[in-house]
């Protein structure tokens, strides 16, 4: 039987990076059962990966001069990259977590889908310059987290959207400087969209870490600090986008804790 977390194997498991973006945005979040209660087994090729583009450690990925357009269309192709590997990492929480409510199921399907729209936006930028998805090599470093989290939901959602993707809000406002004083006006645009949004994706991560430490009975500002040192998550780098921050649902002893 189709429910909400099982439809999600389809745009997971699918290679191609375009038909991954459309069969996330046409996923069912209401008019099925959540399907919560069942502990659903892995398949063989999660995630699904396109042939390009070449995935390599990020120390060795080439930096390029965003004074020129090369420069400027492999930066807007990192950032396709990442919304790609956001799409997966939403469409894994969903399947891979049994026993939570069904909004837990239904805000993270919406995620995923917002993720995908952001894949295509930029993608379809990236076209505009005379690239594609694929046309640069990218890194592999943003998976390994959902790996070495894949058996915890509590450590799942504190070093995904509350760590990794809220080092986004940080580095958006200093990206889209960047691609905007190069004159690609177009970028910031898009840019403005994603930031929005994923200041309710880090809001809902902050939601749901907050529910689950309430359930386990743990302390939010403790039990951060020990899931960072036991899956090895990366510190936070300034400067902080302490407004988006707050947005997002950071406390002010969040915030001071950053530095």
């Amino acid at each position: 039987m189709l429910t909400l977390r099982n439809q999600v194997f389809r745009p997971l498991l699918e290679t191609c990076a375009f038909e991954k973006a459309k069969l996330a945005r046409s996923l069912l979040i209401e008019g099925l059962p959540s399907g919560s209660n069942v502990q659903l087994s892995e398949p063989i090729g999660i995630p699904g990966r396109p042939a390009k583009p070449e995935l390599l450690d990020h120390i060795v990925l080439k930096q390029r001069s965003i004074r020129t357009l090369e420069g400027r269309a492999a930066l807007i192709h990192s950032l396709a990259h990442i919304e790609l590997n956001a799409i997966d990492l939403a469409l894994d929480v969903v399947w891979r977590f049994p026993r939570m409510p069904e909004d837990f199921y239904r805000q993270w399907l919406t995620v995923a889908q917002e993720e995908a729209f952001h894949f295509q936006l930029l993608r379809s930028h990236l076209c505009s310059l005379g690239y594609d998805y694929g046309s640069f090599p990218a890194h592999k470093a943003l998976w390994e987290m959902a790996e070495r989290t894949k058996d915890d939901v509590l450590a799942r959602i504190s070093l995904v959207p509350r760590t990794l993707e809220a080092r986004g809000l940080d580095a958006s406002p200093l990206v889209k400087a960047k691609l905007v004083g190069a004159g690609d006006s177009r970028a910031g645009e898009i840019l403005d969209v994603i930031l929005r949004d994923e200041i309710g994706h880090v809001a809902i991560g902050n939601y749901w870490y907050r529910w689950l430490c309430k359930e386990r009975g743990l302390n939010e500002i403790s039990a951060y600090q020990l899931l960072t040192e036991k899956y090895r998550a990366p510190k936070p780098r300034g400067p902080f986008n302490l407004e988006g921050r707050r947005a997002a649902g950071f406390t002010e002893e969040e915030l001071q804790n950053l530095s």
